[in-house]
């Protein structure tokens, strides 16, 4: 791993009455590296994002560092340095793709750049202006991902990404994500274990509300023996 560039240390979440959906979670991610968060329907994956992405507020952590400094998920310093794509997500629906991007790429104050290629390489061409309430699930997903490989934040949080994606696009999610350690840091959850052995440098099994194992490449091979092992496989994944 390289430098620090998150930690969280200790986290605690929850929806509601304190039943505890996270408890003492603790993570660090390193500069320039793709972890994958993997885990079981209900294990945490999605309310974790939700903190980061300050979304969550009934949260307690004994600190969310950012290079160093503590940062709380909603101030502007820690949001101008991350993007989330969620696994649902239904914003935005009267505007279209290219409202959209505009939309974000003002909020973050950046030059919208070419996105032809990204447009192409997850076959979004026929939709650039149709509203996102009208798209399928999985173009709409499309949306999303696309600004986000397009924005390149230093921090970038996948949730479930590859769910309702074809096939030809899913491939290339796959090379976006793998490559993505030229601009920034990658974290992304999914159920998928192929989507995990294949872009991850690291994979974290998050079991009961907290990080139970750690698998890196170049210690001990990231396989999906070892994963479903470590997840106590009751054939959900």
């Amino acid at each position: 791993m390289g430098a620090a560039l998150l930690k969280v240390k200790n986290l605690s979440a929850w929806y509601s009455d304190e039943k505890m959906v996270l408890s003492d979670f603790s993570l660090e991610l390193a500069e320039q590296e793709a972890v994958g968060l993997i885990g079981l329907n209900g294990a945490g994956k999605t309310t974790f994002l939700k903190v980061l992405s300050g979304l969550l507020p009934t949260f307690r952590s004994e600190g969310i560092l950012y290079f160093g400094r503590p940062v709380t998920p909603r101030e502007q310093r820690f949001k101008m340095c991350r993007y989330t794509v969620f696994a649902e997500d239904n914003s935005f629906p009267y505007f279209t793709f290219r409202e959209y991007l505009s939309y974000v790429f003002s909020a973050y104050k950046k030059e919208i750049p070419d996105v032809s290629e990204l447009v192409r390489g997850f076959h979004f061409g026929d939709n650039t202006d149709i509203l996102l309430k009208d798209l399928s699930t999985g173009n709409r997903k499309k949306v999303f991902l696309i600004t986000a490989f397009a924005l390149k934040p230093q921090l970038l949080f996948l949730d479930e990404p590859v769910n309702g994606l074809d096939f030809q696009s899913t491939e290339y999610l796959y090379q976006q994500i793998a490559g993505y350690k030229e601009y920034g840091t990658i974290l992304f959850s999914s159920h998928i274990l192929e989507s995990i052995t294949l872009t991850s440098d690291r994979v974290l099994v998050l079991e009961s509300g907290r990080i139970k194992k750690t698998f890196e490449h170049g210690k001990s091979q990231i396989n999906v023996a070892d994963i479903r092992e470590a997840l106590r496989y009751e054939n959900d994944i």
